[in-house]
């Protein structure tokens, strides 16, 4: 068990530092992935953005993913899952262009007008605070290859094994600090598992900047 986001940041960032890594940047999953993010940035001394992704419940069960749209990118959907409840694409017409809205919201709530830092030819760790179901990072994921990255690392401290197997094949390398065939839900896995504010996660990225002072410089390429 984590104290909280930050300690499991801290383990976290010391795996990720063994790695060998091409120019790397660290994408957060917010809001909770943003404060493990945080010190995984600042071990590398890379500069720290927001990958914005929002789940796409199913009518009556919001909690229940069928799938999740990211910033600029096309839905992905659970296609067993649609098949099995007997929906279609066109079902979620309404709730997709909703969550098109809030990571457009998003999106200048946490950059403040900044574009998005350039992914293209770079080793790119994308951190959330765990893992679930894996539909959002699926869509993360995803859209994040679209991008051309060297190679993509997706890095949390706790998810359900068979998720990390699933999700290995949108990564070239995952690393997971708790991997449970037995895996009930994010939150046990830490002593403080509070919501994280948006104003935590504006107050994170320009943190970043501190210790990553290219950063600035990454923006205007």
């Amino acid at each position: 068990m984590f104290a909280d986001r930050h300690a499991a940041g801290l383990a976290l960032a010391e795996t990720v530092k063994a790695l060998r890594l091409k120019d790397p940047l660290v994408l957060a999953l917010p809001r909770g992935g943003v404060p493990v993010a945080l010190p995984v940035a600042e071990r590398l001394g890379a500069p720290l953005d927001v990958l914005l992704v929002r789940k796409i419940g199913v009518p009556g069960n919001p909690e229940l993913a069928a799938g999740a749209v990211a910033e600029g990118a096309d839905p992905e959907f659970n296609r067993h899952l649609l098949r099995a409840l007997g929906l279609s694409r066109a079902d979620f017409a309404g709730d997709l262009a909703r969550k098109r809205e809030e990571n457009a919201l998003r999106r200048r709530l946490y950059r403040a007008g900044r574009d998005p830092l350039p992914v293209k030819g770079r080793s790119v760790i994308v951190v959330d605070d765990g893992i679930a179901t894996g539909a959002t990072v699926k869509a993360a994921l995803a859209s994040l290859a679209k991008r051309e990255p060297a190679e993509i690392i997706l890095a949390v401290p706790v998810a359900p094994l068979e998720a990390v197997d699933e999700l290995s094949r949108l990564a070239d390398t995952v690393v997971c600090l708790d991997c449970s065939a037995d895996f009930r839900a994010v939150g046990v896995h830490y002593q403080d598992f509070r919501q994280v504010s948006d104003g935590e996660v504006a107050a994170a990225l320009a943190a970043a900047e501190a210790f990553a002072p290219a950063q600035k410089k990454e923006q205007d390429r």
